[in-house]
C-alpha cells in the first residue's frame, strides 16, 4: 500500500523530474547549454556576430575598370571626344600632331556659328583612302577598343577638321578688291589664317543650302575644303548631321595647350541675310 502513496507535498498528476527534463530537452527548439545544442550567451553579454565577407581585390578592380570604361564611353558619346590632327590644313591654329577636345553638344544643345572649328565625318571623297597601318591584329583590336570608349583620341581616318565660314543661307564670295572673303555682302578680315596665306587663291561664289555648312582650312593654300569638293557628295558642303562637334581646347602637346575661341569679332558685322 505504501508503494502507491503519493510523495508528501506533491500532486498525483505532477510530472516526474525525469519527464520534465525530457520535455525541456525536446521542446520548441530551445537550446540548453551542455546538452549538445548551440551555446546561449549569458544574459547581458553581446553575442558574437559573423563578419561580412569582403569582396576580393580582383572583383573590386574589375568593378572600377568597368565603371571607368562605361563613364568614358558616356562622356565620349554625349559630352566630349578627343581627336588627333594628322595634317597641316589648319595651321597655324592647329598643327600636325596636336590633340584637341571636341564638344559633342554642338550641334544639338548649341548651334554652329561662323568661325567655329568643327570636326565632321567625310561627306564622301574628301579624304584619300587610308593607308594600311603596320601593326599586329592584337594591337589594332586594342587600339580600336580604346578609341571606341574614348581612352585614345580618334584619328581622322574618316573625319576632317575645318573652320565654318558660311552657315545655311549664307552667300560666300571671294574675292573682293582687297582679296577678302565676303559673307552676305560683308567683307571679313580673317585674323586666324596662316601667316603668309591669302584668303583664297581661287575665286568662288557659293550660297550655302539649308542644313549645310561651308568650311575652309586656316592654311588656305594647303586645304582641300568646300572650295575643291563641288563634284563630290554634298557638292562641297558639309551636312549638319555629319558634324561631330566643335573643337574648344588643345590638350597635347602641353606646349601647345590653349583654348580655341571663336573669333566672333571677325563675323560681327555680317548680316543674317544678304541685303
Amino acid at each position: 500500500m505504501t508503494d502507491s502513496a503519493p510523495l508528501r507535498g506533491s500532486r498525483p498528476d505532477a510530472p516526474s523530474p525525469r519527464a520534465s527534463a525530457a520535455a525541456v530537452d525536446s521542446g520548441a527548439g530551445d537550446d540548453v547549454p551542455g546538452e549538445g545544442g548551440p551555446s546561449v550567451p549569458p544574459e547581458g553579454t553581446d553575442e558574437p556576430q559573423a563578419r561580412p565577407r569582403k569582396p576580393s581585390l580582383l572583383r573590386e578592380t574589375a568593378i572600377i575598370v568597368v565603371s571607368a570604361l562605361v563613364l568614358s564611353l558616356l562622356i565620349k558619346t554625349f559630352l566630349v571626344q578627343a581627336f588627333f590632327i594628322p595634317s597641316a590644313s589648319m595651321e597655324d591654329t592647329l598643327v600636325e600632331g596636336d590633340r584637341v577636345m571636341v564638344s559633342r553638344l554642338v550641334p544639338g544643345a548649341f548651334d554652329v556659328h561662323r568661325g567655329d572649328v568643327v570636326v565632321f565625318k567625310d561627306p564622301g571623297g574628301w579624304l584619300p583612302p587610308a593607308a594600311p597601318q603596320d601593326q599586329s591584329p592584337f594591337s589594332e583590336a586594342a587600339r580600336t577598343a580604346l578609341t571606341f570608349v574614348g581612352l585614345l583620341p580618334q584619328d581622322t581616318g574618316e573625319h576632317l577638321i575645318k573652320r565654318v565660314i558660311g552657315v545655311p543661307g549664307d552667300h560666300v564670295v571671294c574675292c573682293d578688291a582687297e582679296g577678302r572673303v565676303s559673307v552676305n555682302g560683308e567683307p571679313v578680315d580673317e585674323t586666324y589664317i596662316k601667316a603668309g596665306s591669302v584668303p583664297s587663291q581661287d575665286p568662288f561664289d557659293r550660297t550655302v543650302p539649308e542644313d549645310m555648312l561651308f568650311v575652309m582650312g586656316d592654311n588656305r593654300q594647303n586645304s582641300q575644303d568646300s572650295r575643291y569638293n563641288t563634284g563630290k557628295p554634298g557638292g562641297g558642303y558639309v551636312p549638319m548631321g555629319n558634324v561631330v562637334g566643335t573643337a574648344f581646347v588643345k590638350v597635347w602637346p602641353l606646349s601647345h595647350a590653349e583654348l580655341l575661341r571663336n573669333p566672333g569679332d571677325v563675323f560681327a558685322d555680317v548680316p543674317a541675310d544678304e541685303p
